[in-house]
């Protein structure tokens, strides 16, 4: 499992078709992409990272300080093209990433995980495999990998 983790001053996602929006403030973008043989473990390991990455800067100016110590907001977004493979040729494999049958479970799962570090409210979601419209403003710019194994 792979995380991009964006320090954001505001992000959000939309779907016009869907009449769906989910935008957040001040905290952290997440893009998760989840790879076939992921387990429960893989999604804990980086859930619990992402909700304790020191990321946000202190009265000093130093990334010294989590999500929770600025009372920020987490917008997770699946995005299975992070395990496109690029090594041969032009066209991205993503043979790696996960079936959506393998995934939505997994995904559903982080999202609770998610909650559970951080709190209902402060978490907000995209619509897994939809095409979404994403908005990130990055702040500093800070972009953060997460793996798992």
């Amino acid at each position: 499992m792979k995380a991009v983790v964006q320090r954001v001053s505001e992000a959000g996602v939309y779907i016009p078709e869907a009449n769906y929006k989910s935008e957040i403030g001040k905290g952290m973008a997440i893009l998760l992409g989840i790879k076939s043989g992921d387990t429960e473990s893989d999604l804990n390991f980086v859930a619990d990272k992402c909700c304790n990455l020191r990321i946000f800067e202190d009265a000093e100016g130093k990334m010294n300080i989590g999500i929770k110590d600025i009372n920020g907001e987490a917008l997770v977004i699946s995005q299975f093209t992070i395990y496109g493979e690029t090594a041969k040729g032009n066209r991205p494999s993503f043979i790696e990433a996960a079936r959506p049958e393998e995934a939505i479970p997994l995904f559903e799962k982080f999202i609770q995980r998610m909650k559970l570090n951080l709190g209902d409210d402060k978490v907000k979601v995209g619509i897994f495999g939809a095409m979404m419209s994403v908005k990130i403003i990055n702040d500093g710019p800070v972009t953060i990998m997460v793996e798992s194994k």
